[in-house]
Protein backbone atom coordinates (compact mmCIF):
# COMPACT_ATOMS: atom_id res chain seq x y z
CA UNK A 1 0.00 0.00 0.00
CA UNK A 2 0.78 3.98 -0.74
CA UNK A 3 2.61 5.50 2.27
CA UNK A 4 0.10 8.82 1.30
CA UNK A 5 -2.74 8.48 3.41
CA UNK A 6 -4.44 10.97 0.62
CA UNK A 7 -3.74 8.49 -2.42
CA UNK A 8 -6.25 6.26 -4.37
CA UNK A 9 -5.87 2.71 -4.33
CA UNK A 10 -4.69 1.74 -6.96
CA UNK A 11 -5.88 -1.76 -9.20
CA UNK A 12 -2.88 -3.49 -7.63
CA UNK A 13 -3.51 -2.33 -4.36
CA UNK A 14 -6.54 -3.71 -4.55
CA UNK A 15 -5.46 -7.20 -5.48
CA UNK A 16 -3.26 -7.50 -2.71
CA UNK A 17 -5.85 -6.26 -0.20
CA UNK A 18 -8.70 -9.02 -1.57
CA UNK A 19 -6.43 -11.76 -1.75
CA UNK A 20 -6.90 -13.62 1.10
CA UNK A 21 -10.63 -14.46 -0.76
CA UNK A 22 -10.13 -14.76 -4.16
CA UNK A 23 -10.82 -18.51 -2.99
CA UNK A 24 -14.06 -18.13 -1.35
CA UNK A 25 -17.00 -19.32 -3.50
CA UNK A 26 -19.30 -16.52 -2.42
CA UNK A 27 -18.89 -13.16 -0.50
CA UNK A 28 -20.98 -10.91 0.88
CA UNK A 29 -20.04 -6.88 1.05
CA UNK A 30 -21.49 -5.17 4.04
CA UNK A 31 -22.39 -1.55 2.43
CA UNK A 32 -23.92 1.24 4.34
CA UNK A 33 -23.24 3.83 1.81
CA UNK A 34 -20.70 5.90 3.80
CA UNK A 35 -17.33 6.36 2.13
CA UNK A 36 -15.69 3.47 3.66
CA UNK A 37 -18.23 0.33 2.66
CA UNK A 38 -18.56 1.97 -0.93
CA UNK A 39 -15.37 2.24 -1.64
CA UNK A 40 -15.34 -1.73 -0.80
CA UNK A 41 -17.61 -2.28 -3.12
CA UNK A 42 -16.55 -0.41 -5.56
CA UNK A 43 -12.95 -1.85 -4.90
CA UNK A 44 -14.30 -5.19 -4.49
CA UNK A 45 -15.89 -5.03 -7.82
CA UNK A 46 -12.98 -4.56 -10.10
CA UNK A 47 -11.05 -6.86 -7.64
CA UNK A 48 -13.23 -9.73 -8.96
CA UNK A 49 -13.76 -8.02 -12.65
CA UNK A 50 -9.38 -8.78 -12.92
CA UNK A 51 -10.05 -12.50 -12.04
CA UNK A 52 -10.09 -15.22 -14.66
CA UNK A 53 -12.61 -17.36 -11.64
CA UNK A 54 -13.73 -15.80 -8.20
CA UNK A 55 -16.24 -15.42 -5.64
CA UNK A 56 -19.87 -14.49 -6.49
CA UNK A 57 -20.22 -11.24 -4.91
CA UNK A 58 -23.47 -9.67 -3.01
CA UNK A 59 -24.11 -6.26 -1.87
CA UNK A 60 -26.16 -6.40 1.56
CA UNK A 61 -27.27 -2.97 3.34
CA UNK A 62 -28.93 -3.13 6.82
CA UNK A 63 -31.35 -0.32 7.29
CA UNK A 64 -31.47 -0.22 11.35
CA UNK A 65 -35.01 2.20 11.00
CA UNK A 66 -32.94 4.87 13.44
CA UNK A 67 -32.80 7.81 10.62
CA UNK A 68 -34.93 8.62 7.78
CA UNK A 69 -32.00 9.07 5.60
CA UNK A 70 -31.59 5.45 5.45
CA UNK A 71 -33.91 4.27 3.02
CA UNK A 72 -32.83 6.85 0.68
CA UNK A 73 -29.23 5.56 1.27
CA UNK A 74 -29.81 1.79 0.69
CA UNK A 75 -31.61 2.93 -2.74
CA UNK A 76 -28.03 4.43 -3.50
CA UNK A 77 -26.09 1.30 -2.69
CA UNK A 78 -28.55 -0.23 -4.96
CA UNK A 79 -27.80 1.89 -7.76
CA UNK A 80 -23.91 1.87 -7.38
CA UNK A 81 -24.00 -2.33 -6.95
CA UNK A 82 -26.41 -2.24 -10.38
CA UNK A 83 -23.82 -0.25 -12.74
CA UNK A 84 -21.03 -2.70 -11.17
CA UNK A 85 -23.17 -5.58 -12.05
CA UNK A 86 -23.40 -6.65 -8.69
CA UNK A 87 -26.60 -8.20 -6.87
CA UNK A 88 -27.98 -6.12 -3.82
CA UNK A 89 -30.22 -6.80 -1.00
CA UNK A 90 -31.51 -4.42 1.46
CA UNK A 91 -32.39 -6.16 5.06
CA UNK A 92 -34.43 -4.10 7.63
CA UNK A 93 -34.03 -4.51 11.28
CA UNK A 94 -37.57 -4.64 12.76
CA UNK A 95 -39.11 -4.37 16.12
CA UNK A 96 -38.70 -2.31 19.16
CA UNK A 97 -35.38 -0.73 19.85
CA UNK A 98 -33.47 -0.74 23.16
CA UNK A 99 -33.64 2.91 25.09
CA UNK A 100 -30.06 1.92 26.22
CA UNK A 101 -27.01 0.49 24.62
CA UNK A 102 -28.31 1.65 20.76
CA UNK A 103 -25.44 1.39 19.47
CA UNK A 104 -24.48 -2.10 20.27
CA UNK A 105 -27.79 -3.45 20.05
CA UNK A 106 -27.79 -2.40 16.16
CA UNK A 107 -24.01 -4.04 15.34
CA UNK A 108 -25.55 -6.77 16.57
CA UNK A 109 -28.52 -6.89 14.71
CA UNK A 110 -26.50 -5.96 11.24
CA UNK A 111 -24.81 -8.87 11.86
CA UNK A 112 -26.75 -11.24 12.51
CA UNK A 113 -28.71 -9.64 9.37
CA UNK A 114 -25.72 -10.44 7.29
CA UNK A 115 -25.13 -13.46 8.45
CA UNK A 116 -28.63 -14.69 7.34
CA UNK A 117 -27.91 -13.44 3.84
CA UNK A 118 -24.42 -14.88 3.84
CA UNK A 119 -25.57 -18.17 4.65
CA UNK A 120 -28.96 -17.91 2.50
CA UNK A 121 -26.48 -16.90 -0.71
CA UNK A 122 -24.19 -19.55 0.13
CA UNK A 123 -21.11 -17.08 1.17
CA UNK A 124 -18.34 -18.37 3.44
CA UNK A 125 -17.37 -14.39 4.06
CA UNK A 126 -18.53 -10.91 5.13
CA UNK A 127 -16.47 -8.58 3.81
CA UNK A 128 -16.58 -4.82 6.22
CA UNK A 129 -14.81 -1.85 5.70
CA UNK A 130 -13.25 -1.23 8.88
CA UNK A 131 -10.24 0.94 8.71
CA UNK A 132 -7.22 2.03 10.46
CA UNK A 133 -9.37 4.41 11.98
CA UNK A 134 -11.33 2.65 13.23
CA UNK A 135 -9.29 -0.11 14.83
CA UNK A 136 -7.53 3.01 16.33
CA UNK A 137 -10.85 4.14 17.88
CA UNK A 138 -11.52 0.40 19.06
CA UNK A 139 -8.29 0.48 20.73
CA UNK A 140 -8.88 3.23 22.71
CA UNK A 141 -12.39 2.18 23.79
CA UNK A 142 -11.49 -1.31 25.00
CA UNK A 143 -8.11 0.72 26.77
CA UNK A 144 -10.49 2.99 28.45
CA UNK A 145 -12.92 -0.07 29.50
CA UNK A 146 -9.94 -1.88 31.20
CA UNK A 147 -9.71 -4.78 28.55
CA UNK A 148 -7.47 -7.05 28.74
CA UNK A 149 -4.70 -8.33 26.25
CA UNK A 150 -7.02 -9.96 23.89
CA UNK A 151 -9.59 -7.05 23.82
CA UNK A 152 -6.60 -4.72 22.73
CA UNK A 153 -5.71 -6.49 19.98
CA UNK A 154 -8.86 -4.85 18.69
CA UNK A 155 -10.63 -6.34 15.58
CA UNK A 156 -9.00 -8.86 13.90
CA UNK A 157 -8.20 -9.07 10.22
CA UNK A 158 -10.63 -12.72 10.07
CA UNK A 159 -12.77 -13.94 12.71
CA UNK A 160 -16.20 -16.12 12.50
CA UNK A 161 -19.09 -15.09 13.83
CA UNK A 162 -22.33 -16.55 13.55
CA UNK A 163 -21.90 -19.41 11.50
CA UNK A 164 -19.57 -17.97 8.95
CA UNK A 165 -16.24 -15.71 8.99
CA UNK A 166 -16.43 -12.14 9.24
CA UNK A 167 -13.25 -10.52 7.10
CA UNK A 168 -11.76 -6.90 7.33
CA UNK A 169 -9.42 -6.21 3.97
CA UNK A 170 -9.18 -2.13 5.09
CA UNK A 171 -7.69 -2.27 8.75
CA UNK A 172 -4.50 -1.44 7.76
CA UNK A 173 -5.68 1.64 4.99
CA UNK A 174 -6.59 5.11 6.19
CA UNK A 175 -10.44 6.69 5.76
CA UNK A 176 -8.85 9.23 3.89
CA UNK A 177 -6.96 7.03 1.51
CA UNK A 178 -11.01 5.35 0.65
CA UNK A 179 -12.11 9.26 0.32
CA UNK A 180 -9.48 9.72 -2.16
CA UNK A 181 -10.75 6.59 -3.66
CA UNK A 182 -13.84 7.41 -4.37
CA UNK A 183 -13.03 10.77 -5.42
CA UNK A 184 -11.02 9.60 -8.43
CA UNK A 185 -13.78 7.20 -9.18
CA UNK A 186 -16.20 10.44 -9.09
CA UNK A 187 -18.58 8.28 -6.92
CA UNK A 188 -20.66 9.71 -4.43
CA UNK A 189 -21.27 8.49 -0.62
CA UNK A 190 -23.55 9.00 1.99
CA UNK A 191 -22.43 11.61 5.41
CA UNK A 192 -24.02 9.83 8.75
CA UNK A 193 -24.37 12.30 11.38
CA UNK A 194 -24.43 9.81 13.75
CA UNK A 195 -20.54 9.21 13.34
CA UNK A 196 -20.21 12.71 14.80
CA UNK A 197 -23.09 12.87 17.83
CA UNK A 198 -20.72 12.46 21.04
CA UNK A 199 -24.08 11.08 22.68
CA UNK A 200 -21.96 8.13 21.92
CA UNK A 201 -18.39 7.02 23.48
CA UNK A 202 -17.08 6.19 19.84
CA UNK A 203 -17.64 9.95 18.42
CA UNK A 204 -16.36 11.39 21.68
CA UNK A 205 -13.45 9.20 21.29
CA UNK A 206 -12.90 10.50 17.64
CA UNK A 207 -12.98 14.23 18.62
CA UNK A 208 -9.98 13.24 21.10
CA UNK A 209 -8.02 11.73 17.89
CA UNK A 210 -6.74 15.31 17.04
CA UNK A 211 -4.79 16.10 20.25
CA UNK A 212 -3.48 12.28 20.83
CA UNK A 213 -2.33 12.27 17.26
CA UNK A 214 -0.14 15.64 18.38
CA UNK A 215 1.39 13.76 20.98
CA UNK A 216 2.19 10.41 18.59
CA UNK A 217 -0.89 8.47 19.38
CA UNK A 218 -2.16 8.84 15.65
CA UNK A 219 -4.64 5.83 13.91
CA UNK A 220 -1.28 4.36 12.89
CA UNK A 221 0.64 3.91 15.54
CA UNK A 222 -2.41 2.78 17.73
CA UNK A 223 -3.33 0.53 14.86
CA UNK A 224 0.71 -0.83 15.09
CA UNK A 225 0.08 -1.56 18.81
CA UNK A 226 -3.17 -3.30 18.11
CA UNK A 227 -1.20 -5.45 15.88
CA UNK A 228 1.64 -5.95 18.63
CA UNK A 229 -1.13 -7.11 21.08
CA UNK A 230 -2.62 -9.28 18.76
CA UNK A 231 0.64 -11.17 18.00
CA UNK A 232 1.37 -11.00 21.87
CA UNK A 233 -2.19 -12.66 22.16
CA UNK A 234 -1.79 -15.27 19.60
CA UNK A 235 1.49 -16.14 21.45
CA UNK A 236 -0.25 -16.50 25.16
CA UNK A 237 -2.90 -18.34 23.29
CA UNK A 238 -0.72 -21.28 21.74
CA UNK A 239 0.84 -21.37 25.70
CA UNK A 240 -2.65 -21.98 26.65
CA UNK A 241 -3.17 -24.89 24.24
CA UNK A 242 -0.08 -26.18 25.85
CA UNK A 243 -1.24 -26.42 29.22
CA UNK A 244 -5.07 -27.27 28.58
CA UNK A 245 -3.14 -30.44 27.12
CA UNK A 246 -0.84 -30.71 30.20
CA UNK A 247 -3.63 -30.49 32.47
CA UNK A 248 -5.94 -32.80 30.47
CA UNK A 249 -3.35 -35.98 30.93
CA UNK A 250 -3.02 -34.83 34.39
CA UNK A 251 -7.13 -35.08 34.43
CA UNK A 252 -7.53 -37.90 32.03
CA UNK A 253 -9.18 -40.57 34.47
CA UNK A 254 -11.93 -37.84 35.79
CA UNK A 255 -15.70 -38.13 34.58
CA UNK A 256 -16.30 -34.48 33.99
CA UNK A 257 -14.32 -31.58 32.59
CA UNK A 258 -12.17 -29.82 34.87
CA UNK A 259 -8.55 -29.82 36.52
CA UNK A 260 -6.23 -30.62 39.02
CA UNK A 261 -6.03 -27.63 41.32
CA UNK A 262 -2.34 -28.61 42.29
CA UNK A 263 -1.70 -28.48 38.85
CA UNK A 264 -3.79 -25.50 38.02
CA UNK A 265 -2.48 -23.15 40.24
CA UNK A 266 1.27 -23.67 39.78
CA UNK A 267 0.82 -22.10 36.17
CA UNK A 268 0.91 -17.92 35.42
CA UNK A 269 -2.42 -15.98 36.69
CA UNK A 270 -2.84 -15.35 33.02
CA UNK A 271 -2.66 -18.75 31.91
CA UNK A 272 -5.14 -19.91 34.69
CA UNK A 273 -7.70 -17.28 34.28
CA UNK A 274 -6.97 -18.25 30.18
CA UNK A 275 -8.09 -21.83 31.32
CA UNK A 276 -10.92 -20.83 32.84
CA UNK A 277 -12.59 -18.73 30.57
CA UNK A 278 -12.20 -21.12 27.76
CA UNK A 279 -13.77 -24.15 29.84
CA UNK A 280 -17.00 -21.56 31.54
CA UNK A 281 -17.24 -20.14 27.65
CA UNK A 282 -17.79 -24.30 26.61
CA UNK A 283 -19.98 -25.23 29.18
CA UNK A 284 -21.77 -22.05 30.51
CA UNK A 285 -25.36 -21.12 28.67
CA UNK A 286 -25.66 -17.34 29.09
CA UNK A 287 -22.93 -16.28 26.21
CA UNK A 288 -19.22 -15.20 27.33
CA UNK A 289 -18.25 -14.86 30.96
CA UNK A 290 -17.14 -11.59 31.83
CA UNK A 291 -13.38 -10.93 31.87
CA UNK A 292 -13.94 -9.31 35.74
CA UNK A 293 -16.16 -11.85 37.01
CA UNK A 294 -13.27 -14.76 35.88
CA UNK A 295 -10.74 -12.87 37.79
CA UNK A 296 -13.11 -12.88 40.78
CA UNK A 297 -13.73 -16.40 40.48
CA UNK A 298 -9.72 -17.38 39.95
CA UNK A 299 -9.17 -15.41 43.07
CA UNK A 300 -12.07 -17.57 45.16
CA UNK A 301 -9.96 -20.53 43.88
CA UNK A 302 -6.24 -19.37 44.78
CA UNK A 303 -8.00 -18.55 48.13
CA UNK A 304 -9.52 -21.97 48.50
CA UNK A 305 -6.30 -23.83 47.03
CA UNK A 306 -3.96 -21.77 49.42
CA UNK A 307 -6.29 -22.57 52.57
CA UNK A 308 -6.18 -26.20 52.01
CA UNK A 309 -2.73 -25.91 51.60
CA UNK A 310 -2.12 -24.46 55.16
CA UNK A 311 -3.90 -27.25 56.75
CA UNK A 312 -6.08 -24.67 58.42
CA UNK A 313 -9.76 -26.23 59.30
CA UNK A 314 -10.17 -26.23 55.42
CA UNK A 315 -12.57 -24.30 54.10
CA UNK A 316 -11.90 -26.89 51.35
CA UNK A 317 -15.28 -26.76 48.72
CA UNK A 318 -15.75 -24.01 46.63
CA UNK A 319 -19.21 -23.65 44.16
CA UNK A 320 -19.87 -21.02 41.69
CA UNK A 321 -22.15 -20.58 38.74
CA UNK A 322 -20.97 -17.87 36.00
CA UNK A 323 -22.23 -17.42 32.60
CA UNK A 324 -24.22 -20.40 32.87
CA UNK A 325 -21.49 -22.75 34.12
CA UNK A 326 -20.87 -24.47 37.43
CA UNK A 327 -17.44 -24.06 38.71
CA UNK A 328 -16.85 -26.14 42.33
CA UNK A 329 -14.06 -27.40 43.54
CA UNK A 330 -13.81 -30.54 45.99
CA UNK A 331 -10.93 -32.94 46.99
CA UNK A 332 -8.33 -31.15 45.20
CA UNK A 333 -10.24 -30.43 41.63
CA UNK A 334 -11.67 -27.88 39.65
CA UNK A 335 -14.39 -28.83 37.83
CA UNK A 336 -16.62 -26.99 35.61
CA UNK A 337 -19.89 -27.75 34.14
CA UNK A 338 -23.12 -26.88 33.05
CA UNK A 339 -25.57 -25.01 35.66
CA UNK A 340 -29.17 -25.64 35.78
CA UNK A 341 -31.20 -22.96 34.11
CA UNK A 342 -32.20 -20.04 36.59
CA UNK A 343 -35.38 -20.40 38.10
CA UNK A 344 -37.50 -17.99 37.14
CA UNK A 345 -39.36 -16.26 39.55
CA UNK A 346 -43.18 -15.53 39.90
CA UNK A 347 -44.75 -13.50 36.86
Amino acid sequence: MPDDDHSAISAQDAKRLFADWKGAPAIVLAVSGGPDSMALMWLAARWRRSLARGPRLLAVTVDHGLRAEAAREAREVKRLAHTLDLPHRTLRWTGAKPTTGLPAAARAARYRLLAQAARASGATHILTAHTRDDQAETLLMRLVRGSGIAGLAAMARQSERDGVLLARPFLQVSKSQLVATLRKARIDFADDPTNRDTYFTRPRLRALMPALAAEGGDARNLARLASRLARANAAVEVLVDGAERYLALKDRQASQPGYDAKAFAAMPEEIRLRLLLRAIDRSGHEGPAELGKVEALLSALDRTVAEKSAASPPRQRLKQTLAGALVSMVDGRISITSAPPRRRGPG
